[in-house]
């Protein structure tokens, strides 16, 4: 038996995030460290007004994932595997030991300029519940254009997809989806098309930046969100941070490799609780838990029980 650690990707950002965060000296300090890193206060960052910026919003995820995930180890918490989606990597890798959570900072910000600059409007992402990988698959070849893309860019669940693309073909795979017996198609809080070849040229200037940054080995097995295998490498670490931003993410699949090699505990890092939502459909014999919501001792007393079946 195992613990598994994930950190949320984009659309899953509140309002007041980071000033909700738990009231203590490591949590300050983290605040201190991302200010100073981006010579800013990061606390200007959780306002409905400035997480309409993808680089706030972005910011703000690694913020209180690595904030809250550091709160976790000093209580004697430590993880078999850790994942991120999407922007999650990024958290994941600052608390696999990979990365600086200093130039972690510094890379999401680029990269949330970098996605937002690609497209300021007129695209985004809708995620489709209810309905098979198949169809989705069949419904987006048939409505993408090159003037109007559409691309599949995440598969969260069995039953539960997302696609990026430009809006009008968004609502066209909708629509039609809900023809076919979609169970809901929602829009996601996401103002660009992640996970498809429209970022290819952003995750290239990403890579050439991640080339001139430090990256270690990591000291937890971390899970790519992509390829849903663990990343043991600096070099492949990089190309995972780099890229995942126009790869599909295939979540399900990461969170079942997890599974099927022990891990029967996950706890999802701030914000929200969508992942561990997704979570419950595979850890049949297990646990999955937020930490928004939940006591720490609650936390920390179900990594140690994990623990202490693991060893």
């Amino acid at each position: 038996m195992s613990s598994l650690w994930v950190f949320p990707g984009q659309g899953a950002q509140q309002p007041g995030m980071l000033h909700a965060l738990p009231s203590d000296a490591l949590i300050s300090e983290c605040l201190r460290e991302a200010s100073d890193a981006l010579d800013e206060n990061v606390l200007d960052l959780d306002t409905p007004d400035a997480l309409q910026s993808t680089r706030a919003v972005q910011l703000c995820l690694l913020i209180a994932g690595v904030a809250c995930a550091r709160l976790l180890r000093a209580q004697g918490n430590t993880p078999d595997y850790v994942a991120g989606l999407s922007i999650g990597a990024y958290p994941t890798a600052v608390i696999a030991g990979a990365l600086t959570f200093a130039d972690a900072v510094r890379l999401v910000a680029l990269r949330g300029e970098l996605m937002q600059h690609a497209y300021p409007k007129g695209y985004g992402m809708t995620a489709l519940i209810g309905v098979e990988q198949s169809t989705v698959e069949a419904l987006v070849k048939q409505i993408h254009r090159e003037d109007t893309p559409v691309y599949l860019a995440n598969i969260n669940a069995e039953n539960q997809f997302v696609i990026a693309g430009s809006d009008q073909a968004m609502a066209e795979v909708a629509a039609l989806a809900k023809e076919q017996g979609a169970a809901a198609a929602k829009r996601l809080a996401v103002s660009v098309p992640s996970h498809c070849e429209l970022l290819s040229e952003p995750a290239q200037v990403l890579a050439d930046a991640l080339a001139k940054v430090c990256v270690q080995v990591p000291t937890l097995k971390y899970l790519s969100g992509s390829t849903a295998r663990p990343v043991f490498t600096p070099d492949k670490l990089r190309d995972d941070l780099a890229f995942n931003m126009c790869r599909v993410i295939d979540w399900r699949s990461t969170v079942q490799t997890a599974y099927e090699r022990g891990a029967r505990l996950q706890i999802e890092l701030p914000p929200g609780t969508v992942l561990t939502a997704l979570a419950r459909r595979v850890f049949e014999q297990g646990s999955a838990v937020a930490f928004q919501g939940a006591r720490l001792d609650t936390l920390s007393a179900l990594s140690r029980e994990e623990e202490r079946r693991h060893s």
